[in-house]
Parts: structure tokens; C-alpha cells; sequence
């Protein structure tokens, strides 16, 4: 019998959403469902090395370096106050015993949730694929995750 497929678009690069996603991926995963999650756009943060990127231009080099990657450095979506909110988030997970976002990768690989990189968003900011941590099993664009989307029973755009 075939799992149940179970999709996320990862778009938001905001430490409460991201959470969100995690939650729902490692859960379905536990539950036994193939779970993919494809980060596009600013979700590709948590996937990326914490490191400046260079780009390809001006425009590219800017954007990187007002924009590093690193699943440690994510916003809130609200309240983020200068930094001060997401460090009181950090703060408040581990005291309530919920896994750190770095920590929610290793847990998401090792239940076999699939990373998928977008390659059409990371090309125009300037990316390239070893910017990328090494849990990303694969790169590719929207028709890939239309693919996997349509096979599957539930998808998520957070």
C-alpha cells in the first residue's frame, strides 16, 4: 500500500510559521505519510547556510546581505522588535521543551521528510546550490512540487 503524500510550500521565512511547518511535517511523517517540504522564496532561509552569499549582480549582492540565510537568524512575523522577539520565542520553546528550528531539521530528516529547494527563486536571488545545508535532497521549480502536489492528498502553503 502506498503512503499518503503530504506537501508544504515553505514561503515564509518567519520563525512562527516555520515552526508551523515543522510541527505539521514531522507529525504527518510520524504518522506515517510521505512528506515533502518545498521551500521557495524567503523559506529558502532555513534551508540555507548561515553564510553571505555573494550573487550574481549588485541588486543580488544587496538583497544577500541585508538578507543572510541560516534557520537560526529567522524573524517573527510579528513582534520581532529589533531581534528582541525572536529571542524571547527561542527562550519561551525551550522552556516549554520545543525543539529549535535546527533542531526540527534533523528530527523532519531522520522521520524521511524530503527538502526540495525552488530553483527558479534561488537563481533570480543569486543562490547557488552549495549555499544550501545538506539535508536538501533536491532542486527543483514549480512544476516539481505541482507534480508531487497533485499525487498527493494534502498540501500546505505556509
Amino acid at each position: 500500500m502506498e503512503k499518503d503524500k503530504f506537501n508544504i510550500v515553505v514561503f515564509s521565512g518567519d520563525l512562527d510559521k516555520v515552526l508551523a511547518a515543522f510541527i505539521l511535517a514531522t507529525t504527518a511523517a510520524s504518522m506515517g505519510k510521505d512528506v515533502s517540504m518545498f521551500f521557495t522564496f524567503w523559506g529558502l532561509n532555513v534551508v540555507r547556510k548561515k553564510k553571505l552569499t555573494s550573487g550574481r549582480n549588485i541588486l543580488q549582492w544587496i538583497m544577500n546581505f541585508m538578507n543572510r540565510g541560516g534557520a537560526d537568524r529567522l524573524p517573527l512575523s510579528k513582534f520581532n522588535m529589533l531581534g528582541m522577539g525572536p529571542a524571547m520565542m527561542k527562550i519561551m520553546m525551550k522552556q516549554s521543551k520545543i525543539p529549535s528550528i535546527k533542531e526540527m531539521i534533523k528530527m523532519a530528516k531522520g522521520l524521511g521528510v524530503k527538502f526540495v529547494a525552488c530553483t527558479t527563486t534561488f537563481a533570480f536571488m543569486g543562490f547557488e546550490k552549495d549555499d544550501f545545508i545538506p539535508e536538501v535532497d533536491s532542486f527543483a521549480g514549480a512544476a516539481t512540487y505541482l507534480q508531487n502536489a497533485s499525487e498527493g492528498k494534502i498540501s500546505y502553503f505556509i
